[in-house]
């Protein structure tokens, strides 16, 4: 391990002597954690506020208000991010978010109602499909393909950091502010100002640095808009013709499905399970947050080592199998002591699984098609999640307590990692 942290230390450190992806990375960073702070304060308009009881139901519904129809249409995200220069969107995409986050603080300290509140939370998360998709379609631009897999672990695995840091900042912030409404707004006039900030930064990097190349921009949106169609289509045939990367993509809806559908169990457990107390409730949630956040950074430290080792695919899949083993036993006891350690453990096969994921796109498309099949990525990452709250919805009791969703979870983990395994031994034997 002490040889695993040293390669990983000497590679960040070069990695950061590019200027691009320090610059690059200060953008997700302040981005992500402004997204970790807004929805901790939805987390708690919707769940935790004292007068909500609500269902897994409900949580399902939520989520499918703020995911579902962005992600549906994240595909035309991505052909305008092929169009448009992918600095100008984080620049302008999270001075947007800032804007709108001011307005959901006014709607939280005005009591409005209730598809008013979600109506200013899903425009928010729309704007989220552009940042990110454009984070991942601009990191080739700032590293060489020899550290693109290091890129891929720092760079998402850091911004997952940041989210985690920012819902903590965002339950801390709680506690000293007044309750009630106010305090939800309070916590949503910070994730503003870190919007902003996210978006001043974006300005350290060069107007075209981020790509796409000034042949291939097309700054007129009506023209992009007509073009949406095609560009879809040729996104969707490039993808196709690059099968070993459709098929990493497949495995990862799968885990990102087993995340989502455990994600909501604990949210139950916390909520109705472990405590009677709303504010107890919340902070155990935090822990479970911070745990599966600490897997992430693992995933971090461990990826570029074992991916050398054991390939891309192969990680990937020794992931998928490690959860599929591990989460039975743990899960099952529904305590939180175990149940905390299979957050850890789900953390760490999930994103060691994504930085695979990632990189084994980026290095399988053109650069003119990683916006839109990145576009696709995230459409399907959180079709995935919205998708296993609603199986969730179908079969967790009030209490969170689920046998049948356990062993589900376990089987399609123990699944995709089969699946993975053999589209490796497939790669190599066409090598």
């Amino acid at each position: 391990m002490a040889g695993t942290q040293g390669s990983l230390t000497h590679d960040g450190r070069v990695l950061l002597r590019f200027t691009g992806f320090r610059r690059l990375l200060a953008v997700r960073l302040l981005s992500q954690l402004a997204d970790g702070v807004y929805q901790v304060a939805l987390a708690a308009y919707v769940v935790f506020s004292p007068e909500s009881e609500a269902s897994a139901g409900a949580i399902a519904a939520a989520m499918a208000v703020l995911l579902l129809p962005y992600s549906l249409l994240g595909p035309f995200a991505g052909v305008l991010l092929d169009r448009w220069r992918r600095r100008q969107v984080l620049l302008y995409g999270n001075l947007l978010r800032a804007t709108m986050a001011l307005g959901t603080a006014a709607l939280l300290l005005a009591t409005a109602p209730t598809w008013l509140f979600y109506l200013s939370a899903l425009s928010v998360t729309a704007v989220n499909r552009f940042i990110l998709a454009g984070l991942s379609a601009a990191l080739p631009r700032v590293v060489d393909g020899e550290r693109l897999v290091m890129g891929n672990s720092v760079s998402p695995t850091a911004g997952t950091l940041a989210a985690t840091l920012g819902g903590a900042t965002a339950l801390g912030l709680r506690l000293v502010v007044p309750d009630g409404a106010s305090a939800d707004a309070w916590v949503v006039t910070w994730a503003a100002a870190l919007y902003l900030a996210a978006g001043l930064s974006a300005l350290r990097l060069r107007r075209d640095a981020l790509g796409p190349d000034a042949s291939q921009v097309q700054p007129r949106l009506l023209a992009a808009v007509i073009s949406t169609a095609r560009g879809l289509l040729a996104g969707l045939r490039h993808l196709e013709e690059r099968r070993v990367a459709g098929s990493a993509l497949l495995a990862m809806g799968l885990l990102r499905f087993c995340y989502g559908a455990l994600f909501v169990m604990v949210l139950m457990l916390c909520r109705y399970a472990w405590s009677e107390d709303i504010d107890e409730g919340m902070a155990l949630l935090g822990v479970a947050v911070g745990v599966s956040g600490a897997g992430f950074f693992l995933a971090a430290v461990l990826t570029p080592w074992c991916a050398r080792r054991l390939g891309r695919l192969g990680w990937m899949a020794w992931c998928a199998a490690a959860a599929g083993v591990l989460v039975l036993p743990l899960g099952l006891s529904f305590r939180p002591t175990p149940m905390l350690a299979a957050a850890f453990l789900v953390g760490l096969a999930s994103q060691g699984a994504k930085i695979s994921t990632d990189t084994v796109v980026q290095s399988a498309v053109d650069d003119r098609f990683r916006g839109r099949v990145f576009a696709l990525y995230d459409m399907l990452y959180n079709v995935a999640f919205v998708g296993a709250a609603g199986v969730a919805a179908l079969m967790l009791p009030p209490d969170g307590r689920s046998v049948a969703l356990v062993l589900v979870a376990s089987a399609l983990y123990v699944a995709t990692s089969l699946g993975v395994f053999r589209l490796r031994r497939r790669v190599e034997a066409d090598a």
